[in-house]
């Protein structure tokens, strides 16, 4: 269970170009289902409740809303103490998602937008042919990710669990799942999405599933040194990255000291030192910095 102020990873927002094959994307690729749908909003979820993926019509690509979920309604207001605190701007006093009881947003830092609610409503997932179990993690790419990790610990007190380099990357995590959040050094750009999925025959069955759209896997699968997962990653319509993954480490012991890796040691893979090299180069930005706020 998670000891702080934020229970669980709870969405991620994207702003899309084209709405219908982001749609496409998530449910005949990844394997979610929708479950609202407003005149420009797309609520879909894996799990048992209203939405873990929500895609917005735009004309232009980006990341409008990182969500998570508070404990508590006490938590939610300490939240909201700390970021009046440090003088962040609001973007909303109030929930702004769909299916929410409580929330409010705001931007911090390197211009991400942070949607923090309590009450999220239920949703029967049904019988399904495929798809992952849940919305697990993401992993962006900070200019600074030493502040972006202070910044976490700070305002919603993640914990470090693998610390990569002298500020080269930070794997953080708000409950026993080895991180929610990791911040690798980069553009400011926002890489990929992470489901969890039961086993490696499901990535297996992701691969064939992108060979019939014509589609491909940019990398893996491969074991991961800092989390241990195995994972596998392609391209969404929106350009983001998405990753299913299976075996993540699940970390009980809540004062467990951080895993320390060289910069160049191996924690990318452990059945392989390569990488492909455009791996990083995907991804898309905060729609803040796209002066194209929703």
């Amino acid at each position: 269970m998670a000891w702080g102020l934020i229970r669980e990873m709870g969405h991620v927002s994207i702003q899309t170009n084209d709405v219908e094959g982001s749609i496409f994307d998530a449910t005949q690729l990844l394997g979610l289902r929708v479950t609202e749908r407003t005149a420009n909003e797309v609520y879909l979820a894996a799990n048992s409740v209203h939405h873990e993926l929500v895609y917005v019509e735009s004309e232009v690509n980006g990341i409008q809303s990182i969500g998570l979920i508070a404990q508590n309604g006490d938590a939610l207001r300490e939240i909201r103490r700390r970021v009046e605190s440090e003088n962040f701007k609001f973007v909303s006093h109030t929930a702004v998602s769909a299916g929410v009881q409580d929330g409010f947003s705001f931007i911090g830092p390197e211009g991400w937008i942070f949607e923090i609610y309590t009450g999220m409503q239920k949703s029967d997932p049904g019988l399904q042919g495929f798809g992952p179990d849940r919305y697990g993690h993401i992993n962006f790419h900070p200019r600074d990710p030493r502040s972006m990790m202070e910044f976490l610990r700070r305002i919603f007190d993640f914990r470090l669990s693998d610390v990569i380099g002298d500020d080269y990357a930070y794997f953080m995590r708000c409950n026993p799942d080895h991180h929610g959040i990791a911040l690798i050094a980069g553009g400011g750009t926002f890489h990929h999405h992470a489901w969890q999925v039961q086993s490696i025959a499901d990535l297996a069955k992701l691969g064939d599933r992108l060979g019939r759209a014509g589609r491909e896997l940019i990398w893996g699968p491969v074991r991961h040194g800092a989390g241990h997962n195995i994972a596998a990653y392609y391209v969404e319509t929106s350009g983001a990255v998405v990753e299913l993954y299976t075996d993540l480490e699940q970390i009980y012991d809540d004062e467990r000291e951080p895993v320390i890796w060289a910069e160049d040691e191996n924690w990318w893979n452990m059945w392989s030192n390569r990488r492909t090299d455009d791996f990083r180069t995907f991804g898309i930005r905060s729609v803040t910095e796209l002066k194209t706020f929703h």
